[in-house]
């Protein structure tokens, strides 16, 4: 008989399996936390604002987001980090976090009614990436989803990821009668993977709280969305590939990665698309990359 640990990032099956073997576990905190406010129904019931759309308020070094729920309301999620001006050393009760709203996210205040008692009756919530050297205990035990590695929720990846395992796992225990070979053959190939998602849930995060009202930011899509045009299935957005291919994750960082360097390149210096070399950028996307086949 073998354990499957899919208990989430307080696993205890994770915890019982470091009494036998160390699996190199290693929690990064991030150094900001979050709160959670609501956006209730407008008097008529329906959304009060846009329901199809993420809703951000980008403030460099913090930010608000806006996501829509089955009954007509908004969860809003203020992401702060824990010390310094502002943050939630700083802004601890209601009263300070209206002054902050105030100052900083004066459109979100008529939409948040209960802004102040939400503050002071909701805890911040903590964030961190976790992660191990190993997911299994020889062919007693294995890990998979946030018990093996929990990531920060930036890209809205980790239940995905998850349902990949049990897809990876399923396949390896039909292809090992070992089930030793299939625990290492399942963590062979998923734990790059991971790894990649949680490295670009980290760096979306930095992307929806400093760059996304960024001129240089918003010239780079405006590229990107005219080179997914020129190059069909060769240049795609890095979204695209994360969220609706079935490609490994670790692809989706190269490409996006070589992508990056392309949009950063050929946008140097200007301020609009009109002055951008398109002989010299269509050549780069046909030189570094390579037609994407979706596995779907």
């Amino acid at each position: 008989m073998a354990l499957v640990g899919a208990d989430g990032a307080g696993s205890s099956l994770r915890a019982a399996m470091m009494k036998h073997r160390d699996l190199g576990e290693r929690t990064d905190f991030l150094d900001h936390s979050y709160k959670e406010l609501e956006i209730p129904p407008a008097a008529d019931g329906d959304f009060k604002i846009e329901p199809n759309a993420l809703h951000i308020w980008p403030r460099g070094r913090y930010m608000c987001i806006a996501l829509p729920n089955d009954e007509k309301t908004f969860t809003v999620t203020a992401f702060l980090p824990n010390e310094g001006d502002p943050s939630f050393a700083s802004v601890k009760t209601g009263a300070q976090a209206m002054a902050l709203f105030q100052r900083d996210f004066a459109d979100a205040i008529p939409l948040i009614p209960d802004l102040v008692q939400d503050w002071e009756r909701n805890p911040p919530g903590l964030l961190a990436t976790l992660y191990l050297d190993r997911w299994h205990i020889d062919g007693r035990a294995v890990l998979l989803g946030d018990a093996a590695h929990a990531m920060v929720p930036f890209h809205g990846q980790g239940m995905n990821c998850a349902f990949e395992d049990c897809v990876v796992l399923a396949r390896k225990l039909e292809q090992h009668a070992d089930l030793a070979d299939a625990f290492a053959a399942f963590e062979n190939e998923r734990k790059p993977n991971a790894s990649a998602i949680q490295q670009m849930a980290l760096e979306n995060y930095l992307e929806m709280r400093d760059r996304v009202d960024d001129a240089d930011f918003l010239l780079q899509r405006a590229l990107e969305l005219q080179l997914q045009e020129r190059h069909p299935g060769r240049f795609v957005p890095h979204y695209t590939m994360v969220t609706f291919m079935l490609i490994p994750y670790a692809t989706a960082l190269e490409r996006s990665d070589i992508q990056r360097d392309i949009l950063v390149a050929a946008t140097r210096g200007l301020d609009s698309l009109e002055s951008v070399d398109w002989d010299a950028v269509d050549a780069e996307v046909l030189a570094r990359l390579d037609v994407l086949v979706d596995a779907a």
